[in-house]
């Protein structure tokens, strides 16, 4: 607050020294004789540019997203008692309306059901969320065993799905919907394991591929891996272990993997991958992962990849979509800061109506990681 007061101060002294250097121009001018007005001296225009310049700073200073008059006259007592002792990202102090609701609720009592309110903070870069000490909503029965095959149908009333929208509330309405969605398990079942253009790299050459490279894929991440079908088939396939990170965005992903006895990490691309150095042998990037990405952020996003890959480790990226001139031009040479060894890469065009109108293609490309990384330039 007092930040803005003296924000508020510096703008007021500013417009006052510029009406002041303005009446004292015009009464020199209306004071002149000849019918030409003299130039405006030098030192007086350096004054005027500075004091705009001034203003316009001050001005980009001002905090933009503030919260109504009743929101910012008291944040919810239980955020301000967390404050106290844990950090709060930065991006959420800058979406004070949101963060405020998300923290009014009625402690030790059931949490209000706001999923959709805490994945827009999170989409926002307020994560990870504040602590909070209320009673999540879980089912009335007791959760069936983890079932033995991945691809069994996705057990219903295992999970609350009150708050999306199709209309039965159920997997199988998800199910329904769209196929590519990753809820009928009838079609989840023969993914990743077959070959029909260049664009695909089934899961066996994957690992035939790792096996000739005298190397193994153990320990895997799969960035945006929706209800974690790459991670049920490498598991079926090579007995690896894949974790999936995924954001639900109105369907319940996070849900169906968990129901498959897979493990969802509830992250956002902009997080930082949350493993450690070194430790991963394959990171996949599947369709979240593409063009609408700004280029700096998937700069880092990469080099947060090979943060986590061991040395000889493999970066899968599953059908990039971009525009070819971008490829190209942009993401091929972004790609190839990386260093990496190209075991496969392979372009073909997008052939949907997106596609076919923003001259659209797709990439798979298979990365192998150096064992050792020359440090020479």
């Amino acid at each position: 607050m007092g930040f803005t007061m003296g924000l508020n101060l510096l703008l007021l002294l500013a417009m006052v020294a510029t009406n002041i250097l303005s009446l004292y121009h015009l009464s020199s001018t209306i004071q002149s004789k000849p019918p030409t007005p003299p130039p405006v001296p030098d030192h007086l225009i350096h004054q005027l540019s500075t004091i705009r310049a001034t203003i316009n700073h001050l001005t980009a200073l001002r905090p933009h997203n503030k919260p109504s008059s009743s929101a910012a006259s008291s944040a919810p007592s239980d955020l301000l008692l967390y404050t106290r002792f844990s950090p709060i990202a930065s991006s959420c102090k800058d979406n004070p309306i949101l963060l405020h609701t998300y923290m009014n609720y009625t402690p030790f009592s059931p949490c209000p059901d706001d999923s959709p309110l805490a994945e827009d903070l999170i989409l926002r870069g307020c994560h990870p969320l504040p602590r909070r000490r209320c009673f999540s909503k879980t089912p009335p029965s007791l959760p069936p065993p983890l079932p033995t095959d991945p691809f069994s149908p996705l057990p219903e009333k295992t999970a609350l799905l009150n708050h999306y929208t199709c209309k039965s509330k159920t997997f199988s309405c998800f199910a329904g919907l769209k196929p590519e969605m990753g809820f009928d398990m009838r079609i989840e079942k023969s993914r990743f394991l077959t070959y029909r253009t260049d664009l695909d790299l089934p899961i066996p050459q994957l690992i035939q591929l790792a096996k000739s490279a005298n190397t193994a894929i153990r320990l895997g991440l799969d960035i945006g891996g929706g209800t974690g079908t790459f991670a049920a088939q490498m598991k079926l396939q090579n007995n690896a272990t894949v974790v999936t990170t995924t954001m639900n965005l109105g369907a319940p992903y996070s849900e169906a993997a968990a129901v498959r006895g897979l493990v969802a990490l509830h992250a956002p691309l902009q997080q930082r991958l949350p493993v450690f150095d070194g430790t991963m042998d394959l990171v996949r990037c599947g369709h979240a992962v593409n063009r609408w990405i700004p280029v700096t952020a998937m700069e880092f996003l990469f080099f947060d990849v090979d943060r986590v890959l061991r040395g000889g480790g493999y970066l899968l990226l599953d059908r990039f979509f971009s525009k070819k001139s971008d490829l190209d031009k942009v993401y091929a040479p972004l790609i190839g800061k990386l260093g990496y060894k190209k075991v496969k890469w392979a372009v073909a065009n997008k052939g949907d109506a997106s596609g076919i109108k923003n001259g659209e293609v797709y990439l798979t490309a298979l990365l192998q990681k150096p064992l050792i990384r020359s440090t020479s330039k």
